[in-house]
Parts: structure tokens; C-alpha cells; sequence
């Protein structure tokens, strides 16, 4: 992970702009491309949250994404930020004391018999209203899990940390960075690409949805999705920008970059079937590992919004047996642990597997006996199960969608979601990550990678351009 360069000042405490709103209380959260510091309003007395971003491209995308996500109940609110040339970016958002991980720790530490069945249902249904914001606005979040799934006092579920997120506008998926127009407001003068205004006030937000609420049935979206295909990769502007999505090396993607020691130096390049191109700053490495889907375990840069159902999954069924799903200690062991669920990823599966970038790369010996969803939620109604199945599985396509979830039976009959005001809050947040990149507190030790070593042998195959590798 690269160290922050050091000629620039990263202490939201020197500027004037925002000390002269906000009185910063606290550090509540700090890592590689975040700060986050509890605030005070001074002109109202409001407790607000302050992130202080250091990636210019991870602050583009939460801004325009919370913009465009302005009015929706289980989206964390963006009152306004601050830009400047030379300052990081600012994010003055909701303050949310806790999030969905403590409350899970807190059920399986605390409570007796964990969550009640009528209160999971709550949860998803929170979530399930936050994504199906999101993704009726054509934004992919790319990182959903418990904590970033942020709290309120009364019970409120809000997605948060946007820093991942990407849109899909017609005729596929792009940034805002393609799209000059994106604020009115910006000096056609200017080299950069994007200069918003040094504050923008949450009345400033007006009037952006419409040009992106581009809605459309499961059908049409892959038909386009399948154009998109056919095309190629859709990370161009990842790959011109030089910017990297996530802060993992991602080995399905052949990204040594946190290996220290490459245990093929010597013999072999690292450089993968089908030549340099899926190399580098791919976006197949944005998520947290636990909960990412497999298409991007295997270097996929071609998806939308069916990453985010899987990551949903993930979560539903750690809301309902207390423990994660995938807890993988690497990319390879990630998908070992969810070919033994669920078995090998084939034809007969997903009949577009063959087109993952590293499927032919990367191969695991078959699962003869794979335990299944039921296994991992021993005592879980078949109700349960089958939901988790719709989310948990290969084909993108057959993922349900967060609407198609919210209209299914289960969470139309006895024991019904319970109000909101009854939800059980964690009184304090533990467990906090001061290493935590995005929300205000994370997971630990599940985004980097171990070494070959914790999978023993290994068979290394040199091919026309690179090499195979296969795992026992």
C-alpha cells in the first residue's frame, strides 16, 4: 500500500472553511484513504460525521453517488462538502453511531438465542431498500458488507461508503469522469475534469437524478450487459487513470503487488492467460473479500449490479447464523471456501464462466461432495435457505434483484419484520478498526492476502503466455 505523499497536509484542523461551520469533536475512524472525524455544526448544534478523503477518485465517486441518492431513507445523507485543489475533498454526512457489525457482534456476544426471526427480517428489509435505491439509479456500490451498512440510534439502517461505487449509464457502464456535464457549475476553463465548487450546500443537489434514473427490467439490463460483453472490458477510465479500486492484491487478476516474496520470480512471469491487458488496476479488486462475488475472484471486469446481490447474500446469511458465510485469509482460499458450499464453478453452473478472465488459470481439483448452503445455516427454515440461495449463486443472472426480494412471501408472513423502534441497538460501538478505509469501522485481517503457504503444495504449469496454476 502506498504512504501518502508527504508534501501535502492532511489535517482538516488548518482549514478555515470548515472550522469556521464545524467544531471537530473526535477521530472516530482513520486509514490509507479516510479520516473520519465526529463534528458539531455551529450554526444549528447538529452532530455531524466529517471524512476526509485522500483519494481524489474515491471522493468523485461517494459525492456523485450520494448526490444522486439525495432523498432515499436507507442512504446515508450528504449534507455538503468541501473541494479544493490542493486540500483533500471533505464529506460532511449524517453522523451514524454504530453499524450492522456491531450489532452482530453484539447479538452473538450478548444476546440469548442472537437476533429474533422478526428482526433479521427488518434488517434485510432495510438493506434490501437501500440497494434497490441504489440499483434503480444505476449505481453498483461494489463494497456492501456489515459495516458499511451504518446505524442510527433509533434504528435506521443506511448504506454508506461510496468510495467503490460505479454508474451504469446508457449505453453502459461509465463514471460521471466521461460525462463533462456533471455540474453545471464547472469552468469550462479549467484542465481539470472535474472541479466542483469549494462548498456545495445540500440545497445545491437539485435537479441530478433525472438524468441518471435510468430504469429497467432484470431482462433488458443484461441484454445490455451482454452488449457491454461484446465490446470488451468496461474499465477503460480505471485503466487511463492509473487509479486502483481496491487496496488488495488481487491474485485472481495476477496483481503481486502485496506478495512480498513472488514464489515464481524466478521461473515465471506473472502474467496470465491472455496476455498483459487484465494486468494492473482492474476493478476486479473492489469489495471486501468475505463478501465478494466469484466472477470477481476470477479477474471479471465485465458486471453490474448483481455483485452487489451476492455481497447481500453474504450478509443475510451472517444475520441469521451470527458468523461470516466466506471467511476467506486469501483470494484462492475465498474460492475454495465457497467451491466446497456450493461446489466448482463450471459450464453446467454458469455456461459463461469460460469467459472469466483467470478461469482457465486458476483450476481447483472437484469438490466431490460439496456441503451446501444448508450446512452453514444448520438452523435456518427452508424459507431461509432458499432466499440465500437466490442471491447466493454462480449465475449472475439468476441472482434476485433487492425489488424481486422485497416482494417475496418471507417477509410477508408470521413472525412479520418488527417496527423499527424495536429493533435492539448496541449501547457502544466495539470492536473498532482503526484501519478501516471506508465507513467508520471495518472487519479485520479479511482483505490481504496470505501466502501459498496455508494451501500446501501447488502445480505451476507454464503456458503460451504465462502460466496455470492449480490447487489441490
Amino acid at each position: 500500500m502506498d504512504s501518502p505523499p508527504p508534501s501535502r497536509s492532511w489535517s482538516i484542523y488548518t482549514r478555515r472553511e470548515i472550522t469556521q461551520k464545524y467544531q471537530i469533536l473526535e477521530r472516530v475512524g482513520s486509514g490509507a484513504y479516510a479520516d473520519v472525524y465526529k463534528a458539531r455544526r455551529l450554526s444549528d448544534d447538529l452532530i455531524v460525521a466529517l471524512k476526509e478523503i485522500h483519494d481524489y477518485q474515491s471522493a468523485f465517486r461517494e459525492i456523485e453517488a450520494l448526490q444522486i441518492l439525495n432523498n432515499s431513507p436507507n442512504v446515508v445523507v450528504l449534507h455538503e462538502y468541501f473541494w479544493s485543489e490542493n486540500e483533500d475533498s471533505v464529506l460532511v454526512l449524517e453522523f451514524l453511531r454504530t453499524d450492522l457489525a456491531a450489532v452482530i457482534r453484539e447479538a452473538k456476544r450478548e444476546w440469548k438465542g442472537g437476533m429474533s426471526v422478526g428482526e433479521i427480517k427488518r434488517w434485510m428489509v432495510q438493506i434490501l431498500h437501500g440497494v434497490d435505491a441504489c440499483h434503480r439509479s444505476s449505481i453498483v456500490h461494489r463494497d456492501l458488507k456489515p459495516s458499511n451498512l451504518l446505524v442510527s440510534d433509533d434504528g435506521v439502517l443506511k448504506l454508506a461508503d461510496f468510495g467503490q461505487a460505479r454508474i451504469l449509464l446508457e449505453p453502459g457502464f461509465a463514471t460521471a469522469i466521461d460525462n463533462p456535464q456533471l455540474d453545471e457549475q464547472n469552468n469550462p476553463n479549467e484542465a481539470s475534469f472535474f472541479h466542483p465548487p469549494e462548498v456545495i450546500s445540500e440545497t445545491d443537489n437539485q435537479g441530478q437524478e433525472g438524468s441518471r434514473n435510468q430504469e429497467m427490467t432484470k431482462e433488458e439490463y443484461f441484454r445490455e450487459l451482454d452488449k457491454l460483453k461484446a465490446r470488451g472490458s468496461l474499465d477503460e477510465v480505471d485503466e487511463e487513470t492509473n487509479v486502483h479500486d481496491g487496496n488488495t492484491s488481487c491474485l485472481a487478476t495476477c496483481t503481486a503487488s502485496d506478495i512480498g516474496d513472488d514464489p515464481f520470480e524466478s521461473s515465471y512471469s506473472y502474467e496470465a492467460e491472455g496476455g498483459d491487458e487484465i494486468c494492473g488496476p482492474l476493478t476486479s479488486c473492489v469489495g471486501t473479500r468475505w463478501f465478494r462475488a466469484p466472477e470477481l475472484l476470477y479477474g471479471s471486469t465485465i458486471y453490474g449490479l448483481e455483485i452487489d446481490l451476492w455481497s447481500v447474500g453474504c450478509i443475510f446469511a451472517e444475520l441469521l447464523s451470527l458468523e461470516p458465510l466466506f471467511p476467506g485469509t486469501s483470494d484462492i482460499d475465498q474460492l475454495s471456501r465457497i467451491f466446497n458450499v456450493l461446489g466448482n464453478l463450471t459450464e453446467e453452473t454458469w455456461p459463461d464462466c469460460v469467459k472469466l478472465p483467470d478461469y482457465k488459470t486458476i483450476s481447483f481439483s472437484k469438490v466431490e461432495n460439496p456441503s451446501g448452503l444448508e450446512a452453514c445455516l444448520p438452523n435456518c427454515s427452508t424459507d431461509e435457505i432458499l432466499l440465500v440461495k437466490k442471491l447466493v449463486c454462480y449465475d449472475p443472472a439468476s441472482r434476485a434483484t433487492a425489488m424481486e426480494l422485497l416482494h417475496d412471501k418471507y417477509f410477508n408472513e408470521e413472525p412479520p419484520p418488527v417496527p423499527i423502534s424495536e429493533l435492539r441497538i448496541p449501547s457502544a460501538n466495539s470492536g473498532q478498526d482503526e484501519d478501516s478505509p471506508g465507513g467508520w469501522r471495518d472487519y479485520k485481517n479479511m482483505d490481504s492476502d496470505s501466502d501459498f503457504e496455508d494451501f500446501g503444495p501447488v502445480d505451476v504449469t507454464t503456458t503460451g503466455s504465462g502460466f496455470s496454476i492449480r490447487f489441490p
